[in-house]
């Protein structure tokens, strides 16, 4: 079954997967130079700092680990400076990421949790409790900072992922637990499993579940991919 491109009429295929990956956000600023420095400080790779003759520029930055970089610049945005509100930073260790802000010299809120729906989002609500979430859960403990202009950063720690989600960028801890996730289902799988490399499988699972597959849905995909690539080799 095929379905048409809104944009040219051709005949495009039904449950086509097309990678997007969301990879820069702009943020509004009025002091390019100002916010140049701040981002600096805060140990982050600086990118880019393009200018042009018609006096637009842009500066690119990337936190440590991450996928996904920030922008902003002049005639980049006709956003208010400032108005970028709750943008998320994943931390493994939320602790540890607001010690090495406040050894920058960066003024960061302590780590809370919130007792009330949405409170990580609203500074003056009562629903914001002082120290990390009781149970140390995973999507429970926060703490915010903010730019010179205002807009607002949200450090979110995230320890174990719901089942399903990406895992993009992984950090250490993470990785180390997803390679043992894998050898286990591999364990699963060899014992019954034609003569193989064990890389092949690894590989197909591993990026399953970056994919935001279940495990057991990437240990089907391994599978599959080990099949098609004996398919191959058989001609």
């Amino acid at each position: 079954m095929a379905t048409s491109s809104a944009i040219n009429n051709e005949p495009v295929a039904s449950g086509a997967k097309v990678d997007m990956k969301f990879e820069v956000i702009v943020i509004p600023v009025a002091d390019v130079d100002r916010s140049k420095a701040f981002y600096s400080k805060l140990g982050w790779r600086l990118d880019a700092d393009f200018s042009f003759d018609n006096g637009f520029r842009v500066v690119q930055f990337t936190p440590p680990g991450s996928g996904c970089s920030v922008q902003f610049g002049m005639k980049i945005t006709t956003a208010a400076p400032g108005s970028a509100q709750g943008l998320y930073l994943i931390v493994s260790d939320i602790e540890a990421a607001r010690k090495d802000l406040v050894a920058r010299s960066v003024e960061v809120s302590e780590v809370f949790h919130a007792s009330k729906p949405g409170a990580q989002f609203r500074p003056e609500s009562d629903g914001r409790v002082s120290g990390p979430d009781p149970g140390h859960r995973s999507y429970f403990s926060f703490a915010t900072f903010s730019d010179p202009d205002g807009n607002t950063w949200l450090f979110q720690e995230i320890t174990t992922r719901l089942p399903g989600r990406g895992l993009s960028n992984p950090d250490v801890a993470t990785l180390t637990e997803l390679l043992r996730e894998t050898e286990q289902h591999h364990g699963e799988y060899e014992p019954t499993a034609p003569k193989h490399h064990w890389s092949g499988w690894y590989a197909a699972y591993i990026v399953a579940r970056e994919h935001g597959r279940t495990p057991e849905e990437a240990a089907k995909d391994a599978a599959l991919h080990m099949e098609r690539a004996r398919d191959r080799a058989q001609g």
